[in-house]
């Protein structure tokens, strides 16, 4: 799932993740991260996805990042247990990635990194997320599915209307999770929150400095 809604303040109220960097909208590299992954949900308004992308709306809108992750389980839950691309009812996913949208630096790659991770771990871990000088990226992490369907019944349900207003961090600090760490700089959960920011990862993507995973770790 990747979050694609919020105010954008900073850009001037503009829809964010549909702002190019190095000539692509954000969401769209966001996007191509994950190009295997089914069902693909992006949570926020209406906005122009791939055909295969289902877009849900957090409840109430603007409810913040917690009510999205909350709306995006539900989606992907639904699509699950609808069957879909010629799957069986229930025959679906273990894992799911959150992600937010304004963060063009991410690659298939660094997102395989967080799988592996996660699929190495023992079962009581949840999740596998980016850590920034021991700070999680918690919108840069895999979970395992049932793990985050759970979480978002007991903080108030998967509908999300119950977490409108509610942080990322209280949502999500109860799960277990496998820190990863990349020498990658600037890393693959770079967001662009500001027209500067922006401007480096464009400079990034052109090649005017290296950007891959890099060497990463884990543990426990």
């Amino acid at each position: 799932m990747v979050l694609a809604g919020g105010a954008a303040r900073r850009w001037g109220g503009r829809h964010k993740p549909a702002i190019p960097v190095a000539g692509t909208p954000m969401l769209d590299r966001v996007l191509a991260a994950v190009p295997r992954a089914w069902p693909r949900v992006v949570v926020g308004p209406d906005q122009a996805v791939p055909h295969d992308v289902v877009v849900v709306r957090e409840d109430p809108p603007l409810g913040g990042p917690a009510a999205a992750i909350a709306a995006g389980a539900g989606a992907v839950l639904a699509a699950v247990r609808h069957g879909g691309r010629s799957r069986r009812p229930g025959d679906g996913p273990s894992c799911v990635a959150v992600l937010a949208g304004d963060q063009p630096l991410l690659s298939e790659q660094a997102v395989t990194v967080l799988l592996d991770a996660l699929r190495s771990a023992p079962a009581d871990i949840a999740g596998a997320v980016y850590v920034d000088d021991g700070r999680p990226q918690l919108l840069c992490g895999v979970w395992r599915l049932p793990a985050l369907v759970r979480r978002c019944a007991e903080a108030g349900g998967v509908a999300g209307k119950a977490l409108a207003g509610s942080s990322v961090r209280a949502l999500l600090a109860p799960l277990r999770h496998v820190p990863v760490v990349t020498s990658a700089d600037p890393p693959p959960w770079y967001d662009c929150d500001t027209p500067d920011a922006a401007a480096r990862a464009a400079a990034t993507l052109r090649g005017a400095r290296p950007n891959r995973p890099g060497p990463a770790e884990s543990g426990r």
